[in-house]
């Protein structure tokens, strides 16, 4: 049975232009290729983090509208294939993200909301060989040492109220409540459990 952590959703990110570097396609390529067994896990077919999640090379340093999306449909390859381990959808009450997290370690996960407009899940992991301890892996080419989720959050979220855990089997969960301030008027179609 899998433990969860709950971690910490940042809304004041230090340092907010650290996915600033552009990744382009042909980058990305000749990175995957010379790319050790750990880069292949994160940004290989099926990866949360993968450019090409979405059937074509997405830049992941630009905010994707995840939940404009239905994750049958967008990742219908990859889920035939067996590829993937992602999945999205939205309840009455929430927007939910789950998702592997491909050889990386918990406590390098990090959940930013910029403005209530994006959502950013990042991380780092330690690249083999010996790497100069002065460079920073935010900036210059932050794809090798470092990955990257960026989600356009839809507006009627209370995203001040996100709940973000990682299981000790790697599995990511987001939870975005919706804002309920202009639902609960309606007065139907709202169903409450009582635990009697």
């Amino acid at each position: 049975m899998a433990s969860w952590k709950l971690l910490e959703v940042h809304t004041d990110d230090q340092t907010p232009h650290k996915w600033c570097v552009s990744l382009s396609e042909e980058t990305f390529k000749r990175m995957f290729s010379h790319g050790s067994p750990t880069v292949h896990k994160i940004f290989g077919d099926g990866s949360l983090f993968s450019p090409m999640l979405f059937g074509k090379f997405f830049d992941p340093s630009d905010a994707f509208p995840l939940w404009d999306f239905e994750s049958d449909v967008l990742l219908s390859n990859l889920r035939s294939s067996g590829k993937t381990s992602i999945d999205w959808f939205q309840t009455d009450d929430a927007y939910v993200l789950k998702a592997d997290l491909p050889g990386v370690g918990n406590n390098i996960v990090q959940v930013y909301v910029e403005n209530g407009k994006v959502m950013e899940i990042s991380g780092q992991w330690k690249p083999q060989g010996d790497q100069s301890k002065t460079k920073d892996w935010r900036s210059g080419r932050w794809w090798e040492p470092g990955y990257v989720r960026r989600l356009e959050l839809p507006e009627d979220v209370d995203w001040r109220e996100t709940e973000a855990s990682v299981s000790n089997d790697m599995v990511l969960e987001l939870r975005i409540p919706k804002n309920t301030s202009n639902s609960s008027t309606s007065g139907s179609g709202i169903i409450t459990k009582h635990s009697d």
